[in-house]
C-alpha cells in the first residue's frame, strides 16, 4: 500500500534508484533539487541527509526561503521503502507559480507509473491544503500532458484556461477545497490507488 512519507536520509538508496530513472534535468518532479548546491554528489550520504534536511524545513514559515521560494510541504510516495515519486505542496503562490507552477507538483518515477499513484498522492494531498487554511488549489501542466491532465480531473480540476507561458503552453486547473467539495476523507497512506 503506498503511503505519502516526508523526506527521509533512511530512504537514500531508494531515491538514487528513482532519481536514476530521470535522464538529467528530464523531469521536475524530482521534486526540491532547486533547494541543492550545484555539483552536489547525493551519492554521498552525508550530502544527501542535508539536502533531506532542507526539503523538511522549507514547510516552516520561520525564516525566509532561498530564492524567494514559497514555504512548500514534500513528501515522496513510497510503498515498502520503495520511493515511487514525489508530490510537493506550495502554501502560496508567487508570479512565476501564478503563471507555470501551480500549488502541487507531482511525479512518479517512470517504472511506477500506469498504478494511478500520482491520482491517489493529489487525492491525499487535497486535505492536507484545506488543513493549511487553502480554499482552492491552482494546478498547472503542460497542455501536452494529457496523463497529468487526467490526474487533476479526477482529483475535481475544473479547467481554467490555456495559456501560452515563457515555459510553453499550459493548462491551468482549478479545484475547489470547500467543505463538501472534491476533498477526499482518505488520509495519507490510508487508502490504495
Amino acid at each position: 500500500m503506498p503511503q505519502l512519507i516526508a523526506p527521509t536520509p533512511r530512504l537514500h538508496a531508494s531515491w538514487l534508484a528513482a532519481h536514476a530513472e530521470w535522464a538529467p534535468g528530464s523531469d521536475p518532479g524530482r521534486a526540491g533539487l532547486w533547494l541543492a548546491a550545484e555539483g552536489d554528489d547525493f551519492t554521498d550520504p552525508e550530502v544527501f541527509a542535508a539536502w533531506v534536511a532542507l526539503l523538511r524545513d522549507q514547510a516552516g514559515h520561520a525564516r525566509p526561503l532561498p530564492g524567494g521560494r514559497v514555504p512548500t510541504t514534500h513528501w515522496w510516495i513510497a510503498e515498502h521503502d520503495t520511493v515511487l515519486g514525489a508530490i510537493d505542496l506550495r502554501h502560496a503562490l508567487d508570479a512565476f507559480l501564478s503563471e507555470a507552477g501551480g500549488h502541487v507538483g507531482y511525479s512518479v518515477r517512470p517504472s511506477a507509473r500506469r498504478r494511478g499513484l500520482a491520482t491517489w498522492a493529489l487525492g491525499a494531498v487535497l486535505p492536507e491544503a484545506r488543513a493549511l487554511g487553502l480554499d482552492r488549489l491552482l494546478l498547472v501542466c503542460d497542455a501536452a500532458n494529457t496523463a497529468s491532465a487526467r490526474v487533476i480531473v479526477r482529483n475535481g480540476g475544473v479547467l481554467e484556461d490555456v495559456r501560452t507561458t515563457r515555459h510553453g503552453v499550459k493548462n491551468r486547473y482549478w479545484i475547489d477545497l470547500w467543505a463538501g467539495g472534491p476533498v477526499r476523507k482518505a488520509r495519507s497512506g490510508s487508502s490504495r490507488p
